[in-house]
């Protein structure tokens, strides 16, 4: 057997055995294919044939690679997933006149039509000559119908010869275009803290800075300020700071807060999460609401006197045993949020996931906030909203009645708003109530001359008593 196998093989040296193999494989692969072609039937054949590019399309497919892109990067830490944000804005305009599965609608309080992917069909995008399939998927109960409770993902599917272009290239133009679609449309959303998550609508307050009733002067000191902090991104990171900056803002009801924080989100195109403390209910819960802020935001706490929580926070047991009770319960309501969580966010241990932002807190009575959130570092710009003057009514004048300059009435509005306590508020309601300029202004001096003469009398009054 091996003096045969030794023939054999040395019979194939020279090159005219070699050739004499090839031409008996060569016609017998020709007479393989004249069978198939005569001998099998045409309905047969076309069988084999979807048979062998099934077979090759599904070991075609192991060779894919697919990309879970989550909300959140992780459940437990809550940090925001940008690139899920992304692709939410970008399918829906690259997909619209072929996705047959976009949820569309107009949300109340919206100026836009809203598109979004809906459903699990398929998405392919095609980007510089490769295909890039999306498919929404949705995680949670069937049978619950509220969406609040449902968690979304995106699957990106590609083949796997394409994993540079898709990492290097894909990914970093769907984020690019996105961010550009923002620019572009510089819409300023509001969000508020519900059930453990962010829910959004469209900032629709008109205010900015041209219509606020402040005087020149606090103006243009608010606006240097945060002109400042927009261009000293180098200078935080330098120092080991957050980019960060807080501002308090106070002064009586009625003094224009809420309209300065909508004017701030309107003048650097920042969203806005107003953050009522009341539905957050621990520590972990402020850290959680905190790291799923995006980046160029302003957190508003109102009312930062009002919370009876941060009050508590010094509240002790007693050697006195009839109080355990009350001792108890104001333990339990300690531990749900406490003043510290509150200054470890701001001093950037809990921040420093978020940059550029801004936090602003509002009370209408600055001397009831406990002495720890005032200190430098944690408020760095206090803004008193105070009584209408003469400066800043001019701009409710100019707002309301469309009155440029002077008029001969404004005057006495002066002095009247010197002697008195009136706010913003107030007299904007004043000049609502008429349409004539002149009219609004005669009925504005009459309702000031009317507080003008109560307040003397309460003063007699008080003198009298005394």
């Amino acid at each position: 057997m091996g003096f045969y196998t030794q023939n054999l093989f040395s019979s194939f040296t020279s090159a005219s055995s070699w050739f004499e193999v090839y031409a008996a494989f060569s016609t017998f692969t020709m007479l393989l294919r004249t069978a198939f072609i005569q001998l099998i039937p045409q309905q047969f054949r076309s069988f084999i044939v979807s048979k062998l590019e099934s077979f090759f399309s599904k070991y075609q497919a192991n060779s894919e690679i697919r990309l879970k892109i989550n909300k959140f990067w992780d459940k437990n830490s809550g940090d925001r997933n940008e690139l899920f944000d992304a692709a939410q804005e970008y399918l829906p305009t690259r997909i619209i006149h072929t996705y047959k599965s976009l949820k569309v609608g107009k949300l109340q309080g919206e100026k836009h039509i809203e598109l979004a992917v809906y459903g699990s069909e398929d998405v392919v995008d095609e980007f510089e000559g490769t295909k890039f399939t999306w498919k929404l998927d949705e995680e949670g109960s069937k049978q619950d119908s509220n969406n609040h409770n449902k968690k979304y993902s995106f699957e990106l599917t590609f083949n796997e010869k394409h994993r540079e272009k898709a990492l290097d290239l894909y990914i970093p133009h769907v984020i690019k275009t996105y961010e550009v679609m923002k620019a572009e449309r510089r819409i300023v959303r509001i969000y508020s803290w519900l059930d453990d998550d962010w829910n959004d609508s469209e900032l629709s307050h008109p205010a900015t800075f041209d219509s606020l009733a402040l005087s020149p002067e606090l103006k243009k000191d608010i606006i240097d300020d945060l002109e400042r902090f927009l261009r000293r991104k180098e200078h935080y990171k330098k120092v080991g700071k957050p980019w960060k900056r807080g501002y308090l803002l106070y002064g009586p009801p009625g003094t224009g807060k809420s309209s300065l924080i909508a004017a701030m989100a309107n003048y650097l195109k920042f969203d806005v999460y107003d953050l009522e403390l009341t539905s957050v209910y621990s520590n972990s819960d402020l850290m959680q609401s905190m790291k799923e802020a995006s980046n160029r935001s302003i957190v508003v706490i109102e009312d930062i006197d009002c919370n009876e929580e941060l009050h508590a926070r010094s509240i002790g047991l007693s050697d006195d045993q009839d109080s355990d009770a009350d001792n108890e319960a104001a333990k339990v309501k300690t531990s749900r949020f406490s003043l510290s969580g509150l200054l470890n966010y701001m001093d950037g241990l809990w921040s420093s996931g978020g940059e550029e932002r801004i936090i602003i807190f509002t009370t209408n009575h600055k001397e009831k906030i406990d002495p720890a959130l005032l200190r430098p570092g944690r408020m760095d710009m206090y803004i008193h909203l105070s009584y209408l003057k003469g400066k800043a009514f001019r701009v409710l004048a100019s707002n309301y009645l469309d009155i440029e300059g002077d008029h001969p009435l404004f005057e006495e509005i002066d002095e009247l708003l010197e002697k008195l306590q009136v706010t913003p508020a107030v007299v904007a309601e004043q000049l609502m109530r008429n349409e004539d300029p002149d009219d609004a202004l005669e009925a504005l001096v009459t309702f000031l001359k009317e507080m003008d003469k109560d307040s003397n009398c309460d003063l007699e009054l008080r003198g009298t008593s005394e």
